[in-house]
């Protein structure tokens, strides 16, 4: 498995893990890609979470936090 596959499986597997916790308040989150050169992220907040005005501390406390973890490679994570 090369290693876009891995890196892939790593946050989708984050992803996995704060998604009931988003989708307890009406939200979600979406993988939309991973710019592997910069080590960055790119998710889109779904539901609830899309217009939440907690959406930024959510982005970055619970989804970037969770991805990191597993993935400690990834530099940032952005919403687009």
């Amino acid at each position: 498995m090369n290693d876009s596959n891995e890196l892939q499986k790593k946050v989708e597997a984050a992803l996995a893990e704060v998604r009931p916790y988003l989708e307890a308040d009406g939200g979600g989150v979406q993988l939309v890609g991973i710019d592997e050169a910069a080590k960055i992220v790119k998710v889109r907040l779904t539901g609830g979470c899309a217009c939440c005005p907690s959406a930024g501390m959510t982005l970055k406390n619970g989804v970037e936090a969770a991805i990191r973890k597993n993935a400690p490679e990834i530099k940032s994570v952005v919403a687009v």
